[in-house]
């Protein structure tokens, strides 16, 4: 009787689970498998890309890639995990409700934007964590260019000074510009509890969004956070007031909520606890992979974070291990001790950094160069050609 590995999630984690799991069986010549990648869409979300214009193109289309390699895909959202009968309860596309038996399961559900109880947010705010939402912003941007002349209209305030806070509001200028024209006074302002800007990344890269931030017009307000949102603006923790229209909320994000389903330990972000083969501890038959995954990346402490540079290769390793275990070969242990980063800094540039500590290597066009090539070349899948897709699912290969 084939083993059934089921794969929730379609995102970076669950593609490469896939790709990575059909590969080791094939190099065994086993046969008697079947992967299932279960997903609302079978295409991959190109997320790191959200905060940019055409967000409705950021998406990379996989039923072909999952042909090639013979993973089965089913279109649903699944709703329940239930571990003691491995059977995980999805609505179908029509609707109905389905369920689907596995032998091994892995989580890659990925993350969500947390939830805020901070007042008109849910009505009135924008965001850029999922494809829809960044859709919604891009529609409600140009719609702008209809409404009044104000200081309102031309004000975006980004709630949050993180990775995608900054990278939204350096890239808004721009967009704002070609929605209202050159000569419209764009006002653009990041809302952070910091105490200095940048300040959550270290001091090196802090100074190169210091100087982003001046020559792209993006204005810092600091030491305060947004505790109220309206039609016309926002209310902040230091009784300050900024009317604007566009409000974008960036203030993290937690691993989707399936992970309560399972019983196991999770940290704080609701990510389940992994051992170094990605096997959920205390689970025999789960994994848990991409933002759902609390994984050590090195043996000095760092763990994965919440990003495509890790779900990555979370995922290779996830899809390679959950195979070994059936074939009964030995696994291969996650680890990636290099950490980089590439921060988009709108028209200033981009800033590239190696080490946990973020030691800037390029900044500037060189920097904005590396980015386009990660962003659009190097995050997306393989081409829908067998060998091609086996090669790059190989857990062990070159991290760049």
């Amino acid at each position: 009787m084939k083993q059934h590995i089921l794969v929730i999630g379609a995102g970076f984690g669950g593609m490469w689970t896939a790709l990575s799991a059909t590969r080791l069986f094939d190099m065994h010549g086993h046969k008697d498998f079947e992967v299932t990648v279960l997903a609302p869409q079978a295409e991959l979300r190109v997320r790191p890309r959200f905060y940019e214009p055409n967000a409705h193109l950021l998406a990379a289309p996989l039923g072909e890639l999952f042909d090639a390699v013979g993973v089965n895909f089913i279109k649903g959202a699944a709703q329940t995990i239930d571990v003691a009968q491995k059977r995980v309860g999805y609505i179908d596309e029509s609707g109905n409700r389905q369920v689907c038996i596995y032998d091994k399961l892995v989580l890659a559900t990925g993350s969500r934007l947390a939830a805020s109880d901070t007042p008109g947010v849910t009505e009135h705010a924008f965001d850029v964590d999922q494809i829809e939402q960044a859709v919604r912003l891009e529609n409600h941007l140009k719609s702008l260019a209809s409404q009044p002349e104000s200081d309102a209209r031309n004000t975006v305030v980004v709630a949050g000074g993180g990775f995608t806070g900054i990278e939204t509001a350096t890239e808004m200028p721009t967009r704002l510009r070609a929605i209202l024209g050159d000569r419209a006074d764009i006002n653009v302002i990041i809302v952070d509890r910091g105490s200095k800007i940048g300040g959550s990344m270290g001091p090196e890269i802090a100074e190169k969004i210091v100087e982003a931030s001046l020559e792209t017009g993006v204005k810092w307000h600091l030491n305060a956070s947004v505790v109220a949102v309206d039609e016309q603006g926002v209310t902040l923790s230091d009784g300050q007031r900024i009317d604007a229209r566009t409000v974008v909320w960036t203030t993290g994000v937690r691993a989707s909520s399936l992970t309560e389903q399972i019983p196991a330990e999770r940290d704080h972000l609701g990510r389940l606890h992994v051992d170094a083969h990605l096997k959920v501890i205390g689970q025999d038959d789960i994994y848990a992979t991409g933002d759902v995954a609390y994984a050590a990346s090195d043996d000095i402490g760092n763990h994965a974070l919440m990003t495509c540079q890790h779900a990555i290769v979370l995922g290779r390793h996830a899809g390679h291990n959950v195979a070994a275990q059936i074939l009964g070969v030995d696994p291969t242990p996650y680890s990636q001790p290099k950490y980089v980063t590439c921060l988009d800094l709108g028209a200033w540039g981009a800033v590239y950094t190696e080490g946990w500590d973020r030691q800037v290597k390029l900044i500037k066009q060189e920097g904005k160069s590396l980015k386009t090539q990660i962003n659009t070349v190097w995050i997306y899948p393989p081409a829908a050609d067998r060998a091609i897709a086996w090669a790059a699912a190989d857990p062990l290969i070159p991290i760049a």
